[in-house]
C-alpha cells in the first residue's frame, strides 16, 4: 500500500483533490457571504429602479391625458358652440353634430379612450363613446366625482378607477376616469366640465413593473390616502396611514426595516404615490434557493474534482507508463512500435520525440538495407532498361539522312555527343551517384543532338553557379525531365522555343529548375502528374517491369526519395499555354551548410 502511494498517479490524485477541495470550500464561503449582500443590494436597487421607471411612465401617461383635456378646452369652436343658444331646430342639430364631431376627433386621438362626456352648466350632456345609447344618471350632481370636478378651478382632477362608467349607466366595464372644468378662455368663466374614461389596462400594466415577486402588492394612492388604482395581485393591503410617504425632496424611498420591503415614489404631474410592498419571505425564499443551489454546486464540484483528479493523474502517469514499456521494447531491438497519447504538451512533445527517434532509427536501418549494392544495381539496371529506344532510333535516322546529305560537320557533332551519352549512361558502377557538374555535361551533349534535330528552333540557357557543381544527385536525373519538356512541351509548337536550366538555394535545399516556354498542361493533367509523384518509392520499384514511355518523372522522383528521403524529389508547376517548370529538390551537403552559416556570421 505504501509503495502504491509513492506512485506518481496516487500522489497527483491526492494533491490535486486536496487543493481543489480546499479552494472550493474557501471560495464557496466567500461567495455565499458576498452573495447575501449582493442579493439584498440588488433587490433594493431593482425595486427602486422599477418604481422610478413606473413613476416616469405614469408621468408620461398623465401628461398625454392632460394634453387631451387641454386640446378640448382650447378648442375655440367647441367652447363657442357649447355657449350658443338658438331657437332654430336645424341650427341646433347642426351645432350638436359639430360638437360631437369635435369630441369624436379627440376620442380617436388615443386608442385607450373609451368615452368622452361634456356636461354644460345648462345641464346639456354631449357624449362620444364606443357604446352608444347610454342612459345618463339623473342624480349625477350628487355624485362624488361631480362634486370634485365642480370644486376644482380648471385643474386636472384624477378620479381613479371606477367599476363602471360614472356617467353612462349602461357601460359596466372598469374604467379609469379623469376630467376638468371647461372654461371660456376669452371671458375666463366656467361653461361646464369634461369627463374622460379610459381603458385601465395601461395603468395596470404599468403597475406590474413594480412587482419583484409574485406576492408584491402594487397600488396608487391620492393625496387623501385613498387608493386610486391597484395591480392585479390579490392580498390584504396595509393601513395606508402607516406607510412612508415620499417628500418633494425625496421622490423615491426604500424601507426594509420591517418584515416587508416597501418602495414608494411620487409622480410629478399628479399628487399620486406609487407603492410596491413585497414580503421579506419572498426575498428569503430566493436566498434559500441560492443556498440550496450553492450546496448542490459544491457537492457536484467535489465529485467533478475527484473525477478530474483521477483523469489528470492518469493523463500524466499513463503516457509515461506506455513510454517506459515501449522503451523496453526498443532495448530488445524492436523498432516497429510507437506510442500514441494525447496528454499535456510537454508529455506529447516527449512522446513525439521518442516516436521520431524510433522511426528515424527504423528508417535508417531500412535505408541501409535497401541501399545495399546488389539491390541498388538491380534497381538501376531495371531503371536503365526503361530508356526509351525511340531516341536512339531517331538519332540513327538522323545520322542516316545526314550521311545522305553529306553534312559531315553536323554528323561528327551528333556522333560525338551520342558517344559521350552512351559512355555516361552505360557506366553504372558504384550505384548511380554523380555530381551536378557531370550531369550538366551530359545534358549539354544531349541538347546538342536535340538542337540539331529541331533544326535550330530550340534555344537553351543553363545558368548554374560553380559552387553547386560538386553537389551529389542520382545519375540521369535531369535528362528525362528535359526529354519530356522537348517532346510534350516544345516540339509540338513547331516554332522557335526556349528551355532554361538554373539552380537556386532555398534554406538547406538546392532547387534545380527546368523551365520550358511551351504548351503547358491543363489542370486535370497537372493533377494526375502530381498524384503519380505522390506514390511511394516502393510502388515505383514494383512498377519497373511494366512498359512505360521513357524513364519518366515518377522514377526520377522515386530515385531521389531513395537517395535522400521522402522530403526531397520533384515538384511540378504548369499553366496551359505558358509552359511548365519542373524543380528537382535535393539537400545541400552538411559541410556546405556549415560553411554558409560561418560566412553569414562573419
Amino acid at each position: 500500500m505504501a509503495r502504491r502511494f509513492r506512485s506518481i498517479h496516487s500522489r497527483l490524485f491526492f494533491l490535486f483533490l486536496t487543493c481543489m477541495t480546499t479552494i472550493l470550500i474557501i471560495v464557496s464561503f466567500l461567495y455565499y457571504s458576498r452573495s447575501l449582500d449582493i442579493i439584498h443590494s440588488k433587490i433594493s436597487d431593482i425595486a427602486q429602479k422599477n418604481i422610478s421607471q413606473t413613476a416616469g411612465l405614469f408621468d408620461l401617461m398623465l401628461e398625454g391625458y392632460n394634453s387631451v383635456t387641454k386640446s378640448l378646452n382650447g378648442n375655440y369652436e367647441l367652447t363657442r358652440l357649447l355657449q350658443e343658444t338658438t331657437n332654430n331646430p336645424a341650427v341646433s342639430v347642426i351645432n350638436e353634430r359639430t360638437i360631437t364631431n369635435i369630441i369624436g376627433a379627440t376620442f380617436f386621438s388615443r386608442k385607450e379612450i373609451v368615452g368622452i362626456h361634456i356636461i354644460t352648466n345648462a345641464g346639456k350632456v354631449y357624449s362620444y363613446e364606443r357604446q352608444f345609447g347610454g342612459v345618463i344618471d339623473i342624480n349625477y350632481e350628487q355624485k362624488e366625482w361631480y362634486l370634485k370636478l365642480k370644486a376644482s378651478s380648471g385643474n386636472m382632477v384624477w378620479l381613479g378607477f371606477y367599476p363602471s362608467s360614472p356617467v353612462n349607466r349602461m357601460q359596466q366595464d372598469t374604467v379609469f376616469v379623469f376630467g376638468r372644468q371647461l372654461y371660456d378662455l376669452t371671458a375666463y368663466k366656467s361653461i361646464g366640465m369634461m369627463i374622460i374614461e379610459t381603458n385601465p389596462a395601461p395603468i395596470t400594466e404599468a403597475l406590474s413593473n413594480v412587482s419583484i415577486s409574485p406576492n408584491t402588492r402594487a397600488f396608487i394612492t391620492g393625496k387623501d390616502d385613498h387608493i386610486i388604482a391597484k395591480g392585479e395581485q390579490e392580498g390584504e393591503f396595509p393601513v395606508l396611514n402607516n406607510l412612508p410617504k415620499p417628500s418633494n425632496g425625496h421622490k423615491i424611498i426604500v424601507d426594509d426595516e420591517s418584515d416587508q420591503l416597501i418602495v414608494a415614489a411620487k409622480t410629478s404631474l399628479a399628487d399620486w404615490t406609487i407603492y410596491g410592498i413585497t414580503p421579506k419571505s419572498d426575498l428569503n425564499a430566493e436566498i434559500n434557493q441560492t443556498r440550496l443551489y450553492l450546496a448542490i454546486v459544491i457537492i457536484a464540484l467535489i465529485i467533478v474534482s475527484t473525477v478530474l483528479a483521477s483523469l489528470v493523474s492518469r493523463t500524466i502517469a499513463s503516457p509515461l507508463k506506455l513510454l517506459i514499456r515501449e522503451m523496453k521494447k526498443v532495448e530488445l531491438g524492436n523498432f516497429s512500435g510507437s506510442v500514441n497519447v494525447n496528454s499535456f504538451d510537454e508529455i506529447n512533445s516527449l512522446v513525439s520525440s521518442f516516436n521520431r527517434m524510433v522511426h528515424r532509427m527504423d528508417e535508417l536501418i531500412e535505408r541501409i538495407t535497401l541501399s545495399s549494392v546488389s539491390e541498388k544495381n538491380a534497381q538501376l539496371q531495371a531503371l536503365q532498361s526503361q530508356v526509351n529506344p525511340h531516341f536512339l532510333y531517331n538519332t540513327l535516322d538522323m545520322i542516316y539522312w545526314m550521311l545522305d546529305e553529306k553534312e559531315n560537320e553536323r554528323l561528327s557533332r551528333v556522333i560525338l555527343s551520342l558517344s559521350q551519352m552512351f559512355r555516361y549512361s552505360s557506366n553504372w558502377g558504384e550505384a548511380s551517384q554523380t555530381t551536378l557538374g557531370q550531369e550538366l555535361e551530359q545534358i549539354r551533349h544531349y541538347l546538342t543532338i536535340i538542337e540539331i534535330r529541331l533544326d535550330g528552333r530550340l534555344e537553351t540557357e543553363i545558368n548554374v553557379s560553380e559552387e553547386w557543381l560538386d553537389v551529389i544527385l542520382p545519375k540521369v536525373t535531369i535528362q528525362p525531365i528535359i526529354e519530356n519538356a522537348v517532346k510534350y512541351g516544345l516540339e509540338p509548337l513547331g516554332t522557335p522555343c526556349k528551355l532554361q536550366v538554373f539552380a537556386e538555394q532555398h534554406g538547406h535545399e538546392l532547387h534545380i529548375s527546368i523551365t520550358d516556354h511551351g504548351l503547358g498542361m491543363d489542370e486535370e493533367t497537372l493533377r494526375q502528374v502530381r498524384e503519380s509523384l505522390g506514390m511511394n518509392a516502393n510502388v515505383a520499384i514494383e512498377s519497373i517491369d511494366q512498359p512505360r514511355r521513357g524513364i519518366g518523372l515518377h522514377n526520377v522522383h522515386a530515385r531521389i526519395n531513395m537517395m535522400f528521403g521522402e522530403a526531397y524529389g520533384i515538384r511540378v508547376e504548369s499553366h496551359r499555354g505558358q509552359g511548365t517548370t519542373v524543380t528537382v529538390v535535393i539537400p545541400i551537403p552538411l559541410q556546405r551548410r556549415h560553411a554558409d552559416e560561418y560566412s553569414h556570421r562573419r
